[in-house]
């Protein structure tokens, strides 16, 4: 009965506070500060070298030579109606971490797992109990690596978030605002694999206490319950190709380091947007007459979406310090990831095929080949 009163309240409300809303969404968002975001970046990631076990995050030293680690980001998981992105990539999504659980893989979860800024915890708990079984598989082996982003920061701010979490998974477990994987080699260096969720310098969740609790518990419910979304693609598809950017850079001025986000959606491989890589291909195949290997890489373009809509620059040296995974919430139901597996790491696509989840390996380079470009040069 009450969601029926809201419901006929809804509409009218809505006209006259669409504009207003829609003002002050201008005034409070900003394009992403460079000064900002590397700010943000290097606090957080000194604060974990530093500090291996502080409150914002966790030193690790896994095994990313020898065994198998995947990364997936942003699925925004709800209550399975209309307005649930994740509802209908869940399937793929089960299926991946079958197939991960049985390699014995680390599971790191790169944050905006739930959706907070549309549905409450009890919702979210009630109709995703399968994916949390699925990752619960992972936390019994002390392979889960918990990650929140500006979409679930639920689980840092909320006093009672340890709780739902024991709920949900059955024990404790630790949620970080990253986790910093330190890969060693026989020479005494290492590689530290620097895992956020990708928000830092995004003033709108990752300022102040005061902003942070404003923003996931008033200003976006109100949004949601108003239907006004202004994260459209064309809206802020320039300020998350920017914000991309800005982390890449960010990357390249650290020491033996690389990055990994989720956050705009946009899968990132080897520092530039795969699907830009596609396109190149596109462009040499069509070159050299390969029709039928044109035909495939356009039903990839086709089949995978994607936000990055700028050509990657073919005159700079990309240098391979910062990856995006990507989401598990695509409009063609696919998922994508970062795989660590084999001796390569891998820009991973499941996606169904005759009604079977399929894993494809959309890019790949050798670890050998990282180790070699970050010891043989200089940064």
């Amino acid at each position: 009965m009450l969601q029926k009163f809201l419901e006929i309240l809804k509409a009218p409300i809505a006209f006259l506070l669409r504009r207003p809303v829609l003002w002050l969404s201008k005034k409070v968002s900003s394009a992403p500060d460079k000064a900002y975001i590397f700010q943000r970046l290097s606090e957080l990631y000194q604060d974990i070298v530093d500090k291996p076990k502080s409150k914002q995050g966790a030193l690790y030293n896994l095994d990313l030579k020898n065994g198998t680690t995947i990364i997936f980001s942003d699925h925004h998981k709800g209550n399975r109606g209309r307005s649930d992105e994740f509802r209908f990539s869940e399937k793929n999504y089960l299926a991946a971490l079958e197939y991960y659980d049985k390699k014995g893989a680390n599971y790191i979860n790169l944050g905006d797992a739930e959706e907070f800024w549309k549905f409450n915890i009890f919702s979210i708990i009630k109709h995703n109990e399968a994916t949390f079984e699925a990752e619960k598989k992972f936390v019994n082996r002390n392979a889960y690596y918990k990650i929140y982003g500006n979409h679930d920061m639920f689980w840092k701010i909320d006093p009672f978030s340890n709780m739902f979490l024991r709920e949900i998974y059955g024990k404790a477990i630790n949620i970080y605002g990253a986790i910093v994987i330190r890969v060693k080699y026989e020479e005494g260096k290492h590689i530290d694999v620097f895992c956020t969720h990708g928000h830092q310098g995004d003033k709108r969740s990752d300022g102040n206490a005061f902003s942070i609790w404003f923003v996931t518990y008033i200003w976006a419910p109100l949004q949601s319950f108003l239907d006004i979304n202004i994260n459209t693609p064309a809206s802020i598809q320039g300020e998350k190709t920017l914000h991309n950017r800005l982390m890449y850079e960010w990357s390249q001025e650290q020491n033996n380091l690389i990055l990994v986000t989720g956050h705009t959606h946009q899968p990132i491989f080897h520092s530039y947007s795969h699907i830009n890589a596609l396109k190149q291909q596109l462009e040499e195949a069509l070159t050299s007459g390969n029709q039928p290997l044109a035909n495939e890489i356009s039903e990839k373009i086709a089949r995978h979406p994607s936000q990055c809509e700028k050509e990657a620059n073919k005159t700079i040296k990309y240098k391979p310090t910062y990856f995006n995974a990507g989401c598990c919430c695509y409009s063609d139901h696919s998922i994508t990831g970062i795989e660590i597996a084999d001796g390569f790491i891998r820009l991973v696509n499941w996606h169904e095929d005759k009604d079977t989840s399929v894993r494809e390996v959309m890019e790949e380079l050798p670890l050998s080949e990282l180790k070699h470009m970050f010891f043989s040069t200089s940064h």
